[in-house]
């Protein structure tokens, strides 16, 4: 079976599955044989951007026909459906046709929908833009030594951002690093020598190098000093073009102050070095985090008081109004859609990842407007396994179950710790004015209001 067949496959099996353009060529290379690393190199992506296209592409298959699905077994799996789908094609032609009823329903072809799971892909129609948030960030990219800060808290359209903005940076030869700091190993993040090493090899195996941090790393000049030289000495000695490096979720650094308080300074240092020096100019960072920094810096150590700041809002009307133009729901055309959009956002705000999650169900799904939204915070609606894990998320934790109970029970903002208003706000359960907390939307304040645990709902005097 070639590639394009066992795509088409697909297409018969999940009609309401969709894939995107890096999708599809992701899925026939592995089917024909070819390495993520391969694959990166002939389209011209990083190749820890194609691993994850690929991750999501078998998470996605996996849920899809309800089984493990990965990289290894894809080919075995569609193979045996393809025999599966034959016979069953041989028994059913042997049956006679008996009018209207056996009529072939394969005609009917749903629109070009994508499950809302994660980070919207490079090439999707239900990306919006927020002008002049994409015009300023690719702009700064192509700035030598440039920092780029993008702050939002979850279901914001963070990473969103920062993938266009490295597909933007490799279109103009520029090679791009992404390390995700979710994915670091905790024991990592308690040791400042080990974290520098992790730094250094990751960003060696992205672009191809071989490690060779023995070689760099000298216990005599410590291990800040043997980083910085190990990317200048090794790193840009053999890269000669612009190296964009983001750091995904870089708040996750926030809870080991230690680290924090060593890493952030050395980060502001190599942007001011890019600022002075042709090698350390070609390296261009991009920051993603979700919550102020909370970590105590002096102003001349943080890297959060430099560069371009991008402050993600939230979708305006308009924007949430084209989107859902682009799901194909006529019934949010005009000011009576606004309105009848309007009663969904009181709900769940203007928050990019939870508008799209109900305008795939309405479009999608097929559900009613009214139903959506009346059982939007409970265990039977659409954002069921979404409120579950932040249920979860808070669950080891009952300082922040409470402070989030204090918050969801006051008609008014409170005031909180600011470790604990981090927290919280980082999981996105939480909107901060100056230092006043609210719930980030009407959806978590009816959702904890009858989940958290009693203690933590128990009325505060």
């Amino acid at each position: 079976m070639r590639a394009d067949e066992a795509l088409a496959l697909l297409d018969n099996l999940l009609p309401g599955l969709t894939f995107s353009n890096l999708q599809e060529t992701v899925f026939s290379q592995v089917w024909e044989g070819r390495t993520y690393a391969e694959i990166a190199d002939s389209c011209g992506y990083d190749h820890s951007y194609i691993r994850d296209v690929g991750f999501r592409l078998w998470q996605v298959l996996s849920e899809a026909l309800d089984q493990k699905i990965s990289k290894s077994n894809i080919r075995s799996v569609l193979e045996r459906y393809a025999r599966r789908q034959l016979a069953l094609t041989t028994v059913v032609s042997t049956q006679p046709v008996n009018g209207p009823e056996s009529t072939s329903q394969a005609d009917s072809h749903p629109l070009d929908w994508e499950f809302p799971n994660g980070p919207v892909p490079l090439h999707s129609r239900f990306y919006i833009e927020r002008p002049p948030i994409e015009t300023q960030t690719m702009a700064a990219l192509l700035q030598p030594g440039s920092l780029i800060r993008l702050k939002a808290p979850c279901q914001m359209g963070k990473t969103s951002l920062l993938r266009r903005l490295l597909a933007y940076g490799q279109q103009h030869q520029m090679r791009c690093i992404t390390l995700n700091l979710h994915r670091v190993d905790r024991q990592i993040f308690a040791d400042l020598n080990r974290f520098l090493r992790w730094f250094c090899a990751n960003i060696s195996y992205q672009l191809g190098l071989e490690p060779d941090l023995d070689s760099h790393w000298q216990a005599d000049i410590g291990s800040k000093v043997s980083c910085t030289a190990y990317l200048e000495d090794h790193v840009l000695a053999q890269i000669q073009v612009p190296v964009a490096i983001a750091l995904d979720e870089i708040n996750e650094l926030f809870e080991y102050p230690a680290l924090s308080a060593e890493f952030l300074p050395l980060l502001r240092s190599w942007y001011e070095d890019g600022r002075e020096s042709e090698s350390w100019s070609r390296l261009r960072w991009i920051l993603s985090h979700a919550t102020e920094v909370y970590v105590p810096l002096q102003l001349h150590q943080s890297p959060f008081n430099v560069g371009l700041a991008i402050r993600l809002p939230a979708f305006t009307l308009a924007q949430v109004q084209e989107l859902a133009h682009r799901h194909a729901l006529p019934w949010a055309e005009g000011s009576q859609g606004q309105e009848k959009l309007l009663s969904l956002l009181r709900v769940v705000s203007c928050r990019p990842g939870l508008v799209r999650l109900a305008l795939y169900a309405l479009a999608q799904e097929g559900l009613d407007l009214d139903r959506l939204i009346d059982e939007a915070p409970t265990q039977s609606g659409i954002y069921s396994n979404h409120l579950r894990e932040l249920l979860a998320a808070l669950y080891p934790h009952p300082s922040l179950q409470d402070a989030f109970g204090r918050v969801i029970q006051s008609p008014e903002p409170i005031a909180l710790e600011p470790i604990t208003a981090y927290r919280l706000e980082s999981l996105g359960l939480i909107s901060l004015n100056k230092n006043l907390a609210a719930p980030s939307c009407e959806l978590y304040r009816q959702y904890f209001l009858n989940f958290l645990p009693p203690t933590s709902r128990a009325t505060h005097v």
